[in-house]
């Protein structure tokens, strides 16, 4: 288990309450991240905390600001944002159960492992945890995170609990100022049949492991080629180019290849690493061959 939660406080279901603490459910430390490098040294560039007047200062000694109007600031210091944290800082307060179908998955956002924080409350958790699993419902808090206060999601998850968080009202897009630009078309019942066909041979069950990150696998392989001393780096595959211009034949074609690649197939590796060159001595330029003229593609309009 992790060692330090990103949150530690109460869950609260009326009068019982047990200390619980939460852990994120998802991680970026795998990902490849990158540090800005001056060429010239080899070293790491740092960012500074400058005053356009006072120069660098201390960024222990900065305060937060809050800009009311270009240039002016209310200053707000430490202690007076704690003086108005609210309950749902320490505490997970349960308001309501709702069945999970009713959240639309447009408001779910961050994922959080609940547990319990030491034995004291481990009975209490167990019997909030075994109510609402027997129950068949998610229970609807409160929580401050990074000093915002979220609605969140929790349901049962193994022997602990899933806390996620939902997204506010204010940050939800309207779904018809986007969507209902979109012209309706006639229905074409041959060219859908054989596409629900497509859809029925390209059906299986979800597997994470089945959908890697190509591009991460494609930096990790530069960075492997540069790093082992081949110059040659890497080249990703070149994009597909099926040049079928009519949707029927395209749908069709489709169909004949089995809808494209299946769940089973394995996946193209994102880039090979180029050889390195083995000798310096120069060679006569192999003679270019001709390009040959491509299918001629329908002009748009």
């Amino acid at each position: 288990m992790a060692s330090r939660p990103s949150w530690r406080g109460h869950l609260k279901l009326s009068l019982v309450a047990c200390p619980v603490s939460l852990f994120p459910a998802t991680t970026a430390g795998n990902e490849v991240h990158f540090h800005l490098i001056n060429p010239a040294t080899g070293n790491r560039i740092r960012m500074q905390t400058i005053d356009p007047e006072a120069g660098e200062v201390e960024r222990r000694d900065l305060v937060k600001g809050y800009e009311v109007e270009k240039d002016r600031h209310i200053l707000l210091t430490d202690e007076e944002l704690k003086s108005v944290r609210l309950e749902s800082t320490r505490a997970i307060e349960i308001e309501r159960f709702v069945d999970a179908s009713e959240i639309d998955r447009i408001w779910w956002s961050d994922p959080y492992f609940m547990v319990p924080d030491g034995k004291a409350g481990l009975d209490a958790f167990a019997v909030i945890r075994t109510a609402m699993e027997e129950a068949g419902k998610v229970a609807l808090a409160r929580l401050v995170l990074t000093t915002r206060e979220r609605v969140v999601a929790i349901e049962p998850r193994g022997r602990g609990m899933l806390v996620t968080t939902l997204r506010a009202l204010h940050e939800m897009r309207d779904e018809e100022e986007i969507l209902g630009d979109i012209p309706s078309t006639k229905r074409n019942a041959p060219m859908i049949e054989i596409a629900e066909k497509i859809i029925a041979q390209q059906q299986g069950p979800f597997d994470p492991a089945a959908f890697n990150d190509r591009y991460e696998e494609a930096l990790r392989a530069l960075i492997a080629s540069k790093e082992d001393g081949d110059g040659g780096g890497v080249t990703a595959a070149p994009p597909r180019e099926d040049n079928v211009i009519d949707l029927m034949e395209a749908l069709r074609r489709s169909l004949e290849q089995g809808g494209g690649k299946g769940q089973g197939a394995k996946a193209r590796p994102a880039a090979k690493a180029k050889p390195a060159a083995k000798s310096k001595a120069k060679s006569k330029p192999a003679a270019k061959p001709k390009p040959k003229p491509g299918p001629r593609r329908r002009a748009a309009g």
